[in-house]
């Protein structure tokens, strides 16, 4: 289990901000901490692995203190045993694949382990090749694979997946869900995509200005309880059209587009970009904000 507390002062794109938390992971949770840019979620990320020191607070993973500010103690960052995969894969250009994992290998008489995940992640037959040679979902795979070898008891995943192309992005995310599957290791998933969000985590922390403002299911978090259960899907607006008084937007969901009415109200906040569900009820199809209903 993680305990965590902590705040700390941070810049944010409205100036000084603060962050300001207390929350509590289950060991073998898959959970997303989910908002905008610059509330804190990679902070947070950065506070956990020991890389920024929050002004105040406590953390405990399984038992074991990793920061007290009370004792003005904090467990170095090679000591906490979390794997951590940034926004970019960072590999070395000039080493191959396999040379990569190598480098990253701790305990080098566990060389057999590199050749276990690059199987799992299926990247056996680009082991000798080099960075430059692979694609943007290869490369991170290459990066998610070089955390796990030294298995970590936490990983943390920055957005780890926001650069790819969707289909990429889909293959990637099965990936990681075979390897929560198989290890059953404390995730956490720093994301802005709300099909993401709903096919990888078990729970989330919705934050707002550096604090938590919901936490739980997806489902509980961002679906209304009144809302049929025959339908309910996340997507990304693609085009928003006015007709008349109603408005038809197009939908992506997954690799399929699709049309929905919405009224003004039911559109305000949101925009081609936004992420939204699209759920019946009456059996008619309605569009929602994930913010719907937080406040």
């Amino acid at each position: 289990m993680i305990k965590l507390r902590a705040r700390k002062i941070m810049n944010t794109p409205e100036g000084l901000g603060e962050l300001d938390v207390d929350l509590t992971i289950d060991k073998g949770e898959f959970v997303t901490f989910f908002g905008e840019s610059g509330v804190g979620k990679t902070t947070l990320l950065r506070i956990l692995a020991g890389l920024t020191r929050p002004d105040s607070g406590y953390i405990e993973f399984d038992g074991q203190v990793w920061f007290d500010n009370a004792k003005n103690f904090s467990l170095p960052v090679g000591q906490r045993r979390v794997g951590f995969v940034f926004q970019e894969h960072s590999l070395f250009p000039h080493m191959s694949v396999r040379q990569n994992l190598l480098f990253a290998l701790a305990d080098k008489t566990k060389v057999s382990m590199i050749d276990g995940w690059l199987e799992l992640l299926g990247l056996q037959g680009l082991r000798e090749q080099k960075p430059a040679r692979l694609s943007g979902g290869q490369k991170q795979r290459v990066a998610l694979a070089r955390t796990l070898v030294n298995g970590p008891k936490v990983l943390l995943l920055d957005e780890p997946l926001s650069s790819l192309d969707i289909e990429s992005r889909l293959k990637l995310q099965d990936e990681i869900v075979s390897i929560y599957q198989k290890t059953g290791i404390t995730t956490i998933l720093v994301s802005h995509d709300l099909a993401e969000v709903f096919k990888l985590s078990g729970k989330i922390f919705v934050i707002e200005k550096g604090k938590i403002v919901k936490s739980g299911p997806p489902q509980k978090v961002f679906v209304n309880d009144n809302l049929s259960g025959k339908f309910k899907f996340t997507g990304e607006i693609v085009e928003v059209q006015k007709d008349g008084v109603v408005n038809i937007l197009t939908v992506r969901i997954g690799n399929n587009m699709t049309k929905v009415v919405a009224t003004d109200e039911e559109i305000k906040g949101l925009r081609v970009g936004s992420k939204v569900i699209v759920a019946t009820k009456a059996f008619n199809p309605i569009i929602i904000s994930p913010n719907a209903g937080q406040h």
